[in-house]
């Protein structure tokens, strides 16, 4: 399956991003997501798709595919923009004819022309045929398929208003007819509210936006003429291969990830992992693209370029999560699915039923047309999708990625949290603390110890070589890695040696705290103490949680007198001590069917333990599986992200229904009021298009609300 990721325009609502979900699924698309406050629309699809077809699909639906094979990131329109293809660019358009229509409204304003019919007529058939191009057009197009949305709404309500008026100018009965102001004013105010509308939802990207913008920069790239002397050529960084080389220089943004071959420097990464304090980096060392060298001078080899950038993953992983919809939205789905017959059935009840008791046409029309255009499904739309782009835009600048919207969601309940020990609540990296030999000397002992260890992956042993690397080692008849125990090698005079945890010295010791023992033909001959440093944010982290009455649980496969003594320093609740994988697993189910649960985790241990717990949080420099296991990937070592990424969860949850409450509470509250006739179409329209605005403002305190 191939993952397709296409910009669309004209989507207006949810019921819109409803109408391409259930097209796409029609097609025989996977994994379908639709974002209509972004415009983003993503999907698995076959080898097969018939990009066209599907295009045309989307076309035909009333929306637009922008340049569906551009790069996800880029978001210039295909071809030209046309006058009158923005928001705004039609409100202008129309308000200056709406404002002539709207003078004879204002008191002591007495201009008798603009009082003729006629000329009303003139000023309003440019803004009709405007609205209707768009207005019009979508709903018709909605209407085919079967899937009415909002602009159905617009389209009948400004359309009533026209041809009654006109009506009246063709039988010469235009004073009691004259609502040409009626139409315009619908027109151009939901223009301007979907101008608004955009402009909100346009803040909301911002953190999002900030990221992409730094996608495109110029590069210092190396070349060498044909007398092999280096060249500098200033190019854009899009132009730039794998293997390509590259100069950088202090204050210059890091123009694409590289990997440094000559130089050091200090970065500044607060881009990607939201902690501005400057990094030291040498050679050998990655450098992510977007970052800001502080102080020094690089030359660099090009490592990935476009969709393989770390940073294009970051925009990509928001991107997909912003399209994901959590359990809170799908009520607001259900009821926008039937909104627009439920509206336009009650603007029929509306007509009928004032007509009867008001025995007159004309005010029937007005309340039905304000039922019309205040009826705005948008909001309840909107409302999650806001609240989750704020949400996922603030945790990204933080250095905090959601694979997905519900994990976002899922926070809210989380009542424990599990963690792994080595390189989770401890740095991961291991010096030597002790050690203690006998029979032979340091010297031998030390040579013996690196010739078995470098053999090794385990990140004890490679703490131990990186210390005692020498050229005189010792060379093996034959060498092998046992799991669970250690090193086993035989020296070609037969000799039998091994290096392990204490299960190798059992029988030969009885003190079993030391980290690695040495034997020689089942003699023991010292012992290794190593020590890994509590990560510092750690004590502050734990203190975080159990102040919001979360349970911390501590689960390792190390040994128990070592985890205990961890949890007594940092006050960790439970100890889970000595668990091989599938024990891990198997405590995690448990602890899941007690409470929702997050594990916190890096290694490939942890991988299955992350996978099932109700939420799995991984370090971004965790082993690759342990990051795919995850919902949740804390960036730059970031566990002291984790009250951030707890709260921001809390407090968009909080966000999302405090704006379901606002759009239910509109809609049920204005339709009414509409009906009996308590505002006119006018106010009704500018109204509709201000609560989007509403909703919008309230999504974006989420980038400077406290969240821990």
């Amino acid at each position: 399956m191939e993952k397709v990721q296409w910009k669309v325009e004209g989507m207006d609502c949810n019921t819109c991003a409803i109408s391409i979900h259930k097209y796409l699924e029609k097609q025989g698309m996977k994994n379908v997501k639709v974002n209509y406050a972004t415009g983003d629309v993503i999907f698995d699809a076959n080898d097969k798709i018939a990009e066209e077809k599907i295009t045309k699909g989307i076309n035909d639906l009333g929306y637009k595919v922008v340049d569906a094979k551009a790069h996800p990131h880029d978001h210039r329109k295909a071809g030209r923009v046309t006058f009158l293809s923005t928001p705004l660019q039609r409100f202008w358009f129309c308000f200056p004819f709406t404002a002539l229509l709207m003078l004879h409204m204002i008191p002591g304003v007495h201009i008798h022309w603009l009082m003729n019919h006629w000329v009303q007529l003139v000023l309003t058939v440019p803004v009709f045929l405007v609205g209707m191009s768009f207005f019009g057009r979508s709903a018709w197009k909605s209407i085919r398929n079967r899937m009415p949305n909002m602009n159905v709404l617009i389209a009948i309500g400004a359309t009533a208003a026209f041809v009654y008026s006109l009506y009246g100018s063709l039988t010469g009965q235009a004073e009691q007819y004259l609502f040409y102001e009626t139409t315009a004013t619908i027109i151009t105010l939901v223009f301007l509210g979907n101008y608004l509308e955009d402009a909100s939802i346009n803040a909301t990207q911002r953190e999002l936006n900030k990221l992409a913008k730094s996608q495109k920069v110029m590069a210092n790239m190396i070349a060498f003429d044909d007398e092999h002397k280096e060249q500098i050529f200033a190019v854009e960084n899009t132009q730039l291969r794998v293997g390509d080389l590259i100069l950088i220089k202090s204050g210059e943004q890091v123009p694409i990830d590289c990997k440094i071959l000559w130089g050091d420097v200090h970065v500044n990464e607060a881009i990607i992992t939201g902690e501005s304090t400057p990094v030291h980096k040498y050679a050998k060392d990655k450098l992510i693209g977007g970052s800001v060298i502080s102080d020094g001078t690089v030359k660099a080899q090009v490592t990935a370029t476009g969709n393989d950038t770390i940073l294009s993953g970051i925009i990509n992983m928001v991107k997909q999560a912003q399209g994901e919809k959590p359990p809170v939205q799908q009520l607001a789905d259900k009821i926008s699915a039937v909104f627009i017959p439920l509206v336009l059935g009650i603007a029929t009840v509306t007509l009928v039923i004032s007509w009867i008791v008001l025995k007159d046409f004309t005010p029937a029309l007005l309340r039905s047309i304000a039922v019309l255009v205040i009826a705005c499904p948008c909001a309840m739309g909107l409302a999650t999708p806001a609240a989750i782009a704020v949400g996922l835009g603030r945790a990204a600048k933080t250095g905090i990625l959601f694979r997905n919207a519900t994990s976002l969601e899922t926070f809210k309940d989380i009542k424990q949290v599990v963690f792994d020990k080595t390189g989770t609540l401890t740095t991961g990296k291991f010096v030597v603390s002790g050690l203690k030999f006998e029979v032979v000397e340091e010297i031998e002992f030390k040579k013996m110890v690196y010739s078995l260890e470098k053999y090794s992956n385990h990140p004890i042993a490679k703490a131990i070589v990186n210390e005692w690397k020498t050229k005189d080692e010792i060379k093996w008849k034959k060498i092998e890695e046992i799991k669970g125990l250690g090193m086993q090698a035989e020296d070609m005079q037969g000799n039998k040696f091994m290096a392990g945890s204490f299960k190798v010295a059992k029988g030969l010791t009885d003190y079993a705290l030391h980290n690695i023992y040495i034997t020689k033909n089942n003699e023991l001959l010292g012992w290794i103490d190593v020590k890994d440093e509590i990560r510092p944010e750690a004590k502050m982290v734990i203190d975080h949680l159990h102040s919001k009455n979360i349970e911390t649980i501590l689960l390792s496969g190390d040994r128990k007198e070592k985890c205990e003594a961890l949890a007594s320093q940092l006050g960790i609740d439970t100890v889970i001590a000595e668990q091989t994988p599938e024990q891990k697993l198997e405590k995690i189910d448990e602890l899941n069917k007690k409470a929702p649960t997050a594990m916190v985790g890096d290694g490939i241990n942890d991988a299955p333990a992350l996978a099932k717990a109700t939420i799995g949080i991984s370090m971004n420099d965790a082993s690759q599986i342990a990051v795919q296991s995850a919902q949740v990937i804390l960036m730059n070592h970031g566990l002291k992200n984790l009250p951030t990424a707890l709260g921001l969860g809390k407090h968009t949850y909080i966000t999302i229904k405090q704006n379901l409450f606002w759009a239910f509470a509109y809609n049920i509250v204005a339709i009414p009021v509409a009906a009996f006739g308590l505002l006119t179409p006018t106010f009704g329209a500018l109204v509709m298009g201000l609560s989007d605005v509403v909703l919008a403002i309230n999504s974006a305190r989420l980038f400077v609300k406290k969240v821990t």
